[in-house]
């Protein structure tokens, strides 16, 4: 048997290191005025990771970062991963309780902030957390160190790479739409393998501009090294204003970016979209919740056949699924409910509870196995013991299988409603409605009834130049699909609140409307 070493798919840093010296001169990273040449990102993180060693930090280390869409971001993870220092990104726009609460599950005695914008926050979570020894920041500040000061100290001289594969690069925070947030383990091999099927599956356009508008904190940051791996260009948009995002899809001719669902809806509503040239974009993933079918079609037919979903969640991080451009076809509508079929290198199934696979058009939950999953839950060994039984990865999604192999979510088993005995999923029903000419957005929950145990309540946004009443819509639902699906009650708000990620909170609504 070979050693393990001779078989080890390497590190992230060595695939870093070879962008910078295969594209020295290229662009790599555009933000606002500032233009970076893969030479200059090189030269930043190894500064940045002689700062760092110089603050007395080291491999095995843990760190955190609370920043905005910024190059400074990609230099600190790129400079963790050649240190092989675990990393943790605070969302930007998550809450106080939120980032205490993962700084001290993490155990992360150093925070780095970007001064210009979480000054407050930075120092409010310096008092808070007694474990939190060490405070840097991105700029000056008040308070902590200077690490862009410290920087300037250090010519980018190389550095030996000290991770290997099996060193924890990072450790991700699921969003807590469903409980408290997680933390879910990757090592550096795990994160590798995902970038690996990102560049074999997604179809990259040949010379790739990407707009990051979405957070760089969540999945966003698994496309930073495939885009630089071909030689592309990574701007950083300062979060999304659909103005702003089409102002610089047109002057950088972006031809792929990365959208959540409701950020698409917004650019499909915005009253001036067609003030701008879109037409440079090639490629738009979208993913990380469900999207509305109808919508979807809407989106094809503004700005043509561009699209491409991901299905993936944070333990098997942007892709278990894919659904190609060529499947979002005006055509094929059916498929506008799928999220595509397995990725290279994945094993997917659907099992029942007793852990066998269900027939093709039954629902089971959707299990996997591959290189990229999840190493566990940090400091959680029974969770990370019950959502990998019989080895496989339990991601909690319902979902059944077309006779042409396409999958198709169903629902979280943990919004599944059972009202009168009967499975009732949520997304059906918000499918549905999402058809309704009045309908500018829903969410469908259970609510407590003491007839059917749970009762349909659909929460409903109609467009703005458009009225409908609550019966109308149970009505519509009726007739499609029948009784126990049909909405007992529908609540008509301005909003349906959001995630810091863009996704429908559904704890948060079913707080609301459960009491």
């Amino acid at each position: 048997m070979p050693d393990p070493q001779i078989t080890s798919c390497g590190t992230l840093a060595d695939m870093y290191a070879i962008c910078a010296k295969r594209y020295s001169d290229r662009t790599a990273m555009v933000h606002g005025d500032r233009r970076i040449s893969y030479k200059e990102a090189q030269e930043q993180t190894l500064s940045l990771a002689h700062a760092l060693k110089s603050l007395g930090l080291k491999r095995g280390d843990a760190i955190a970062i609370l920043a905005g869409n910024m190059p400074e971001v990609a230099f600190l993870i790129s400079a963790t991963q050649l240190m092989g220092i675990r990393y943790t990104a605070l969302h930007a726009l998550g809450s106080e309780e939120d980032h205490a609460f993962i700084l001290e599950d993490a155990g992360i005695a150093t925070l780095i902030v970007d001064s210009a914008s979480f000054a407050q926050r930075g120092q409010t979570l310096l008092d808070r957390v007694p474990g939190l020894g060490r405070l840097l920041t991105f700029g000056p500040s008040e308070y902590g160190t200077d690490l862009l000061q410290v920087m300037e100290k250090f010519d980018p001289i190389p550095l030996q790479i000290e991770a290997e594969a099996d060193d924890i690069a990072l450790v991700a925070y699921t969003g807590g739409t469903t409980g408290q947030p997680k933390g879910v383990v990757h090592t550096q091999g795990t994160l590798l393998s995902m970038t690996k099927i990102e560049l074999a599956e997604w179809e990259w356009p040949q010379d790739i501009r990407f707009l990051a508008a979405a957070p760089v904190s969540h999945a966003v940051a698994g496309m930073l090294l495939p885009t630089f791996h071909r030689g592309g260009t990574f701007v950083f948009a300062n979060g999304f204003n659909p103005a702003t995002f089409m102002s610089i899809v047109e002057k950088e001719r972006i031809n792929s970016t990365f959208l959540v669902p409701t950020m698409l809806y917004a650019l499909l509503d915005h009253p001036e979209r067609g003030d701008y040239d879109l037409s440079s974009l090639e490629m738009v993933i979208y993913g990380a919740a469900p999207i509305l079918p109808a919508r979807l079609a809407q989106a094809i037919e503004t700005f043509g056949p561009v699209f491409c979903q991901i299905y993936g969640q944070i333990e098997a991080p942007n892709l278990l699924t894919y659904l190609r451009k060529t499947d979002h076809d005006l055509s094929r509508p059916s498929l506008f409910s799928s999220c595509g079929m397995p990725v290279v290198g994945i094993q997917l199934k659907l099992l029942d509870e007793e852990m066998n696979e269900v027939p093709c058009g039954e629902i089971g939950e959707v299990c996997a196995r591959g290189p990229h999953i999840m190493d566990r839950y940090w400091n959680r060994k029974e969770e990370s013991e019950t959502v990998t039984r019989g080895n496989w990865l339990h991601t909690g999604d319902l979902a059944k299988c077309d006779e042409d192999g396409y999958i198709h979510i169903v629902d979280r088993t943990k919004d599944m409603i059972i009202s009168g005995g009967f499975n009732v999923y949520p997304s059906e029903i918000e499918e549905i409605l999402a058809h309704h000419g009045a309908v500018a957005g829903c969410a469908v929950i259970g609510v407590p009834d003491p007839q059917w145990g749970e009762a349909v309540k659909a929460v409903v946004v109609l467009k703005a130049d458009q009225s409908c009443t609550a019966s109308e819509l149970i009505s519509y639902v009726r007739d499609r699909k029948g009784p126990v699906q049909a909405p007992k009650t529908i609540e008509f708000v301005e909003n349906v609140p959001l995630t810091p990620l863009g996704k429908v909170d559904k704890k948060e609504l079913k707080r609301i409307y459960r009491n």
